[in-house]
């Protein structure tokens, strides 16, 4: 059901340099691999951890942060896992049955949602942000990435999208 030539879909690695933030984009490839972008991320050396943000379709987005031995990941929406791999992957990690018929009718976040908290983004913020239907995932990325302070970083990695 995915397209990996889907302009949409897209995997950014966020890390601190220097006292910068630095942001690079991942292969497209990773967005359909939670696996694999665990790994990748892991490959960035940096002192206050290490952020993926990936956006999927028009769909959904998943943050992922890594603070020494401590993954973190959050869902912007349980019922992408019905039609999508690495939200799949994401309810396997996190241990959360993919919802059924029933339960299709509402967009929920699941996984960590004190994520960014220390960096400024409360549980609060964050549930809003990615329950706003007016939305597409990478915009709810970059609002999270002004949360953050790291949306310029965060712009010129997508810029280096096309």
């Amino acid at each position: 059901m995915t397209d990996v030539d889907d302009a949409t879909d897209f995997a950014v690695v966020v890390y601190r340099e220097d006292e910068r933030w630095e942001a690079e984009i991942l292969p497209v490839a990773l967005t359909e691999d939670l696996d694999g972008l665990v790994h990748a991320l892991r490959q960035q050396p940096s002192l206050g951890g290490t952020i993926g943000l990936v956006a999927v379709g028009d769909d959904f987005f998943v943050g992922i942060r890594l603070l020494g031995d401590e993954t973190m990941i959050f869902l912007s929406d349980v019922t992408a896992s019905v039609d999508w791999s690495l939200a799949r992957q994401v309810l396997d990690r996190l241990d959360i049955p993919v919802p059924d018929d029933e339960e299709l009718d509402q967009v929920l976040p699941v996984g960590d949602m004190s994520i960014f908290a220390d960096l400024g983004l409360d549980e609060m913020e964050l549930g809003a942000i990615s329950g706003d239907l007016e939305l597409y995932p990478d915009e709810m990325l970059l609002s999270i990435a002004g949360r953050l302070g790291f949306a310029q970083a965060f712009e010129r990695a997508l810029d280096a999208l096309g």
